[in-house]
């Protein structure tokens, strides 16, 4: 997959921009649509909250409304093309479900990402395997969901870590996210092995919150999150916490700020990556049996 722009984040920052020079001239929805001649402010407002894939000629006419200058207009109309494409890239993925793309269109050009999860490995982090049995879990919810479908799609995200300049990658992981619950054991094993083989790249690190950490102020994530900054700066860094029936995409600046902040947190209570490393080796030579266990959605919670 390429590292060119997010159009999801394109949008995102264009919307912002137009929605600021409407307020910089002390315009309505309904003043501008009137100029426009558009029927409703539905239109414009999805534009605003990068909601839709603009056309570019709607966004000519609000950068003609605005006044925009010439060399502000230039940048506008580069971020207008990059937030209105349809990214060829997942047109191969046609059975990637739309929540698992929303995931994959935010790696593909992030410069650094940092996830969190309490219960599984995370996607980029699953093999095979353990990726059936994740998705075989979310079918409870998710019947229409195809299995292997879903898998091969996740294998396709996971060629992000492979590539010539991947993103610097963080997975924050509670204990329990690597007991082998109702998984079999070979499975779990197979699992364990390459989260070690993975945390030997520079650009990963897998960090286990032990079950007695005590983070800052022993805050504690109430759900999995992950957390996006790209190599642009002026493109919104997002974070997208999981439920169990969709995505909350945040990209307020206070949100931001609390999220990074708990990050720090997390990191200073966690095991170093060379401790987590030695953990995970621990483990794999553990003769366990594993314990039974409700599944955990798939799907929303390990995409």
């Amino acid at each position: 997959m390429p590292s060119s722009a997010s159009p999801v984040i394109r949008r995102a920052r264009l919307g912002a921009e137009l929605r600021r020079l409407r307020r910089r001239d002390a315009l309505t929805l309904e003043q501008v649509c009137g100029r426009l001649g558009w029927a409703s402010t539905s239109k414009l407002s999805r534009i605003e909250l990068g909601q839709s894939r603009p056309d570019l000629a709607d966004v000519l006419d609000l950068l003609d409304v605005y006044q925009v200058p010439p060399d502000q207009r230039e940048a506008l109309i580069l971020i207008a093309r990059d937030a209105a494409t349809s990214r060829g890239w997942w047109k191969g993925l046609g059975e990637m479900g739309e929540r698992q793309r929303g995931y994959a269109e935010l790696e593909s050009s992030a410069a650094t990402i940092v996830e969190y999860q309490p219960a599984v490995v995370p996607g980029l982090l699953q093999t095979p395997a353990y990726a059936r049995l994740r998705v075989a879990a979310g079918a409870l919810f998710c019947p229409e969901v195809d299995a292997e479908a879903d898998v091969r799609a996740r294998a396709l995200r996971q060629d992000l870590v492979r590539r010539p300049d991947p993103p610097r990658y963080t997975a924050l992981l509670d204990e329990r996210a690597c007991d082998p619950g109702g998984v079999p054991l070979d499975v779990w094993r197979e699992q364990l092995r390459h989260l070690i083989a993975l945390a030997d790249r520079p650009h990963i690190t897998i960090r286990l919150l032990s079950r007695d950490a005590r983070p800052h102020g022993d805050v504690h994530p109430l759900a999995p999150f992950s957390y996006y900054a790209f190599p642009d700066p002026a493109d919104p860094r997002t974070v997208m916490v999981e439920t169990l029936t969709t995505d909350l995409r945040l990209v307020g600046e206070e949100d931001m700020a609390r999220y990074e902040r708990l990050i720090d947190w997390l990191l200073a209570a966690a095991l170093s990556a060379e401790e987590t490393v030695a953990e995970l080796a621990r483990r794999v030579e553990l003769p366990v049996v594993p314990r039974p266990r409700v599944p955990v959605a798939g799907g929303a919670a390990e995409h």
